[in-house]
């Protein structure tokens, strides 16, 4: 399996997801979204955690709410799994290949990241995976109306980089952030294939 990421030379702006690219959260957001959803009654599998992921976390707690044709305060619902998330958050390690490309770059490509999260988490999952000073722009949930598969997101970052989006490259782990880079008419990069994941702690 390859282990290292090089940017399209025809790259002129680096576009970044956050959560499974940057720093490797994801099996902390599993466990608290079926720890959450299981007090709801919800068997919240993995293949469900596919389904959802890339959707923001109040966007993923309506959408179960319907599926499982519940009725619970989506909004107290979502709290507390971010809450439970940011307690476990430290766990994380960061991804490397992606790490090293983005303190490669600093300075040399203007960078943004495009996320699912909000600008609260998404700046301390920065922190954690010791690239926050790499960034100045985040576009986060609360930026957009329409996210990903939607290409507002990123459309977003590469106004805010100065860069037009075909010379943008994209690197994302999710389907959702695939497709929204695709439509944004970006390059694109899928990341789960550059690298293995080993967290190396215990969640």
């Amino acid at each position: 399996m390859e282990n290292e990421l090089t940017p399209n030379p025809l790259a002129k702006g680096l576009i970044f997801d956050i959560d499974g690219t940057i720093c490797d959260t994801m099996p902390v957001h599993f466990i608290a979204w079926r720890e959450t959803a299981a007090e709801q009654g919800i068997d919240f599998t993995p293949e469900l955690f596919v389904e959802v992921t890339g959707i923001p976390a109040l966007q993923t707690s309506q959408y179960l709410k319907a599926k499982f044709n519940l009725d619970f305060d989506e909004v107290a619902f979502t709290h507390l799994k971010e809450l439970r998330y940011e307690q476990n958050m430290h766990k994380a390690n960061p991804i490397w290949p992606v790490v090293k490309i983005i303190k490669e770059y600093k300075g040399k490509l203007p960078m943004a990241c495009g996320t699912g999260g909000s600008q609260y988490l998404a700046w301390k999952t920065l922190e954690i995976a010791g690239v926050k000073e790499c960034f100045e722009h985040v576009v986060a949930a609360e930026d957009v109306v329409n996210h990903k598969p939607f290409p507002d997101t990123f459309l977003k970052a590469a106004e805010l980089i100065g860069v037009q989006p075909s010379d943008c490259e994209v690197y994302e782990d999710g389907q959702l952030g695939l497709d929204a880079a695709e439509r944004a008419g970006m390059m694109w990069v899928d990341v789960t294939r550059f690298y293995e994941v080993t967290t190396g702690k215990e969640i």
